[in-house]
């Protein structure tokens, strides 16, 4: 061992344990893309609440449980894709368990619902209230909102509340599927055969 200032073996320069301390580029893409595909889980779950906060309504309707303040608030009541959408949370556990033991089969089925329950019921819901955004969007500055045929919940239009829970939940489930993406692909190329 060499001590500082002390003897130094002839032809090297103290740097040749550098190629000891690289980290393989899998590694350091599969550990980034990991805590990045865990950030927007959160965010998934979050828009998860303000989901749940929408539906209580209905779903306390359907559990006979009144309550004043809710009835009051005059929720509209959910279409099928709110309930549908709903599911996408549950998948959020199979991305989960994929991160914590690096399975690529568990990640490919999480991307897969992340598409079928996320995906689909966001983009059915921007063609379902894409007549009112185009209405409202070209309704005149002195025409009140009311008085036209568009949907609206508490003096706000409606399908232009929608639009940004829609355009939300497209970038946190994009961006889910591009880390999702690069994990199964930094897995694969790693060598392992992580399938089960």
């Amino acid at each position: 061992m060499a001590s500082k200032g002390g003897f130094v073996p002839q032809g090297t320069d103290g740097t040749d344990f550098l190629h000891r301390q690289r980290v393989a580029e899998h590694y350091q893409k599969s550990a980034l893309n990991k805590s990045r595909l865990k950030f927007c889980i959160f965010f998934h779950y979050l828009l998860f609440f303000v989901m749940i906060a929408k539906l209580s309504a209905d779903i306390l309707d359907k559990l006979d449980i009144f309550i004043l303040e809710i009835e009051e608030l005059r929720v509209p009541k959910p279409l099928w894709f709110e309930y549908i959408w709903c599911v996408s949370v549950v998948l959020s556990f199979i991305g989960l368990s994929a991160v914590r033991s690096n399975n690529v089969l568990n990640m490919q089925k999480y991307m897969i619902g992340v598409v079928v329950f996320g995906l689909f019921p966001v983009f059915y819901c921007i063609l379902h209230y894409m007549n009112d955004v185009i209405d409202y969007i070209q309704l005149e500055d002195d025409t009140d909102v009311e008085d036209t045929e568009i949907k609206v919940w508490q003096n706000l239009p409606y399908g232009l509340l929608w639009y940004g829970f829609a355009f939300a939940a497209i970038q946190v489930h994009g961006f889910s599927l591009v880390f999702a993406w690069n994990l199964t692909s930094a897995w694969k190329s790693r060598g392992s055969k992580k399938t089960q």
